[in-house]
């Protein structure tokens, strides 16, 4: 029997998916990736489908045969041993202090576009924001899913009016010629465009709460990862067919003012909503992952025994309510010291990406056949894209490095590269 209750079925898991991997980056990336590389980022974003599928089914393997709240951290300890786990977890926890603070900014930004904000209306935005996950995560796991299908539905909804008022659904697509691709350009669109993909390790976290993990939760994952992809490639198409795109102001609000282009003004608040409701649903999904971490952990006793507790719901609210708390002192800290958004960005990336590699070689150990091959190949492209982030990848490797050497220094047992394989069911 299950430690959560199990309510999440595949349209619920689906949408939480999608909206996991659209978040901030469906209104910003995009017209970012374009800046970049122009009408040759069409073909990267058809490229990066293609890569991240052996990760995103390695991730549905793992899950589907491994189910637990602890996600990808529980699924290195299986397979590299229990010190390996919490150094993933330590990685994986570490990204608060960078990420939240970033997607946090993204998410106000939106308000931006609507009213002249001062700082610390900005501020009070985002813990705001932050008092509303800690409100929906104190309910059943069903409220979540159902909020965020609704969310991913708003947001391909709100594309495909775009894509109608453009007239774009008769366009022939702006894909330039092979011959014509300026493949320079691509890694540094990639890099970017990456970002858009993190979010399949949080989703782990959540394959214990499946009605029917060993159907739904791969199908949920691969469906979400699909459809969040070419949402991402549609979004492309229009950001370069309307020319909206180009420098950091116009990159952010491509979408309000493309809307506000072809409905008028009021459809600018459409825009603005929607691209804060996709913001909501991406740290919605992170911070609920953080906190059944914490929880899991605590009740197989590696951490305080508090941090188990659930509510009436079932729903790990002590958990949660620490990572809100930390979240909090995060935002204000970058608030109070300005610390720039593109910084704490790379900074995460690295976290993620690091993340990622370990589950994956995790995958080569504890998967077979196929999938082992798939995880191999996933192995090799985390290692490829953190490689590419050069000095970026300074802070996880930092944060590792120190981590190991405290557990020496305190002699709680060393850091094995490889532990004890747990057999594929």
């Amino acid at each position: 029997m299950g430690r959560l209750n199990k309510e999440l079925g595949l349209l619920q898991g689906t949408g939480m998916m999608a909206t996991s991997l659209l978040g901030t980056g469906i209104f910003v990336v995009p017209a970012v990736a374009a800046g970049i590389a122009g009408t040759s980022s069409l073909w990267a974003w058809l490229l990066l489908m293609v890569l991240v599928l052996p990760v995103a089914f390695t991730f549905a393997r793992l899950g589907q045969s491994y189910p637990h709240a602890g996600g990808a951290p529980h699924l290195i300890g299986r397979a590299l041993g229990p010190s390996m786990e919490k150094l993933a977890a330590f990685l994986f926890l570490a990204v608060l202090p960078v990420g939240l603070p970033a997607a946090l900014t993204l998410t106000a930004g939106f308000w931006h576009a609507l009213f002249a904000l001062s700082n610390t209306q900005d501020l009070l935005i985002q813990l705001g924001t932050l008092g509303l996950i800690l409100l929906l995560g104190s309910r059943k796991t069903s409220a979540s899913g159902l909020v965020q299908l609704l969310i991913a539905l708003a947001i391909v909804l709100l594309l495909l009016a775009i894509w109608w008022a453009g007239e774009l659904l008769a366009a022939r697509p702006a894909f330039p010629a092979l011959t014509q691709v300026q493949w320079q350009l691509m890694p540094a669109a990639l890099a970017v465009m990456f970002w858009c993909y993190v979010g399949l390790e949080a989703f782990t976290h959540m394959g214990e709460e499946f009605r029917n993990p060993q159907r739904d939760f791969p199908l949920a994952l691969l469906f979400g990862v699909l459809l969040a992809g070419l949402v991402y490639l549609g979004c492309a198409l229009a950001v370069i067919k309307f020319g909206v795109f180009g420098d950091e102001l116009t990159n952010t609000t491509s979408i309000p003012v493309l809307m506000a282009g072809l409905f008028g003004e009021q459809a600018r608040w459409a825009a603005a909503l929607v691209g804060y409701l996709a913001c909501f649903a991406s740290i919605n999904i992170y911070v609920q992952g953080f906190a059944r971490l914490l929880w899991s952990l605590a009740d197989e006793g590696k951490l305080p025994a508090g941090l188990a507790r659930r509510n009436r719901h079932g729903a790990p609210f002590t958990a949660l309510t620490w990572v809100i708390g930390a979240c909090a002192l995060c935002v204000m800290a970058a608030w109070l010291f300005r610390l720039p958004l593109e910084v704490l960005i790379r900074y995460a990336n690295g976290n993620f990406i690091l993340v990622y590699g370990l589950a994956m070689v995790a995958g080569v150990r504890l998967l077979h056949g196929v999938y082992r091959g798939l995880a191999l190949i996933g192995s090799l492209l985390c290692l490829g894209v953190f490689v590419s982030l050069g000095l970026e990848a300074a802070y996880a490797l930092t944060l590792g490095a120190g981590f190991i050497g405290w557990r020496y220094w305190h002699g709680r047992g060393n850091i094995r590269p490889l532990g004890p394989i747990h057999k594929d069911s």
